[in-house]
């Protein structure tokens, strides 16, 4: 079994996640389900019977160390899990997650695309273009794991990249996304290649001369209040947290500091950010693809007030009434979406944040 001919096949069959693990045949995860490829609805799949029969400890073993050099395997048996990037042509890049279950290996692939597509291509707002105008300040997309924020962040840097003349500095673990050099110049650092941590880059940065830090995930106090001195200093600095809404990625920021220094990241934070994207990717209607659902806050004087008064429960009703300054609600994306036949009444009643009264518009 070779992992490059099963990791190819993922890539070219719309498959965003592989999965390995003992007991189970390689899984694929499309359009959000995670399907072993014995199942039936792979049968169309090139593939020689082995990659269909059930993984034993020793063949995870083996497909494990045919994507790590000696180095990464003798690191991933010292901690037990690993992150690195891995490509086997152009065209084909993976993110791997190598970990341990039960004393025995498993790994999980992502798929990466190589084309940064448009918010237009992506069904992102136009709000976003907006954000990505601003000289300095802090911008968050949020959501949970697979919601596609590192998708988004790619674009929102596309769109820098391609309209203004800058120094842009990523951080990530690991670098997903290649950009080149267009009207501005991209430098990207990987986390435990070219910089130790998230916090320890950012603070380098600041000495790199940059106009825009990505930051891949703001994960610790100390990479938070990096960021948000950044921000303070001048920089553009875009970031992502896994949080669910707007008011909950205030309150996770807020929350991280001692309870003595959260005053002071309050009016920090009511001076720095400019907006919240929360969004989740939604399963298409009939079932192929899905499709982005957005929050987005953009941080007029009011929720700047209310961020340092300490009434974010506030900020909610605020994004509901605010769509002339670009503001949208989830359910209102969500409806948005339905209107256009893109998702399901069911879609929406699961994820909407308030069902009931999202009942009244079927």
């Amino acid at each position: 079994m070779n992992i490059n001919e099963l990791l190819v096949t993922a890539a070219e069959n719309e498959v965003s996640d592989v999965h390995i693990t003992v007991g189970s045949a390689p899984a694929f995860r499309r359009h959000g389900l995670v399907i072993p490829i014995d199942d039936s609805c792979w049968a169309n799949l090139n593939l020689s019977p082995e990659y269909f029969e059930q993984l034993t400890p020793e063949k995870t073993k083996e497909l494990a160390g045919q994507l790590m050099t000696k180095e990464q395997w003798d690191k991933f048996y010292q901690v037990g899990e690993l992150d690195f990037s891995y490509h086997i042509k152009p065209g084909y890049r993976f993110r791997v997650n190598a970990y341990k279950q039960q004393g025995e290996t498993a790994l999980a692939v992502r798929v990466l695309s190589t084309k940064i597509l448009t918010f237009s291509e992506l069904g992102l707002p136009p709000a976003l273009e907006t954000l990505c105008e601003h000289k300095d300040g802090l911008v968050l997309v949020t959501g949970p794991t697979g919601s596609g924020k590192s998708t988004t962040l790619a674009s929102m840097l596309d769109y820098i990249n391609t309209r203004k003349s800058c120094h842009i500095i990523t951080l990530e673990d690991p670098i997903e996304y290649l950009h080149v050099h267009k009207k501005s110049i991209v430098n990207q650092r990987e986390v435990g290649k070219d910089t130790a941590s998230f916090a320890r880059g950012l603070r380098a940065a600041l000495r790199e001369d940059p106009d825009v830090i990505l930051v891949g995930e703001m994960r610790d106090l100390e990479t938070i209040s990096t960021a948000v001195t950044a921000a303070e200093t001048g920089h553009l600095v875009l970031a992502s947290l896994h949080t669910s809404s707007a008011v909950h990625t205030i309150d996770r920021v807020i929350d991280v500091f001692p309870p003595h220094q959260q005053q002071q990241i309050r009016v920090q934070l009511a001076g720095t950010l400019r907006g919240v994207i929360a969004q989740q990717l939604v399963p298409a209607a009939g079932g192929k693809g899905r499709v982005p659902a957005v929050e987005i806050m953009v941080a007029t004087p009011a929720v700047r007030n209310l961020i340092r008064e300490g009434k974010t429960h506030q900020i909610a009703s605020h994004i509901q009434t605010g769509a002339r300054y670009n503001m949208q609600t989830l359910d209102s994306s969500l409806q948005l979406l339905y209107k256009k036949g893109l998702i399901s009444e069911k879609e929406v009643l699961s994820r909407a944040a308030d069902p009931e009264t999202m009942k009244k518009f079927f």
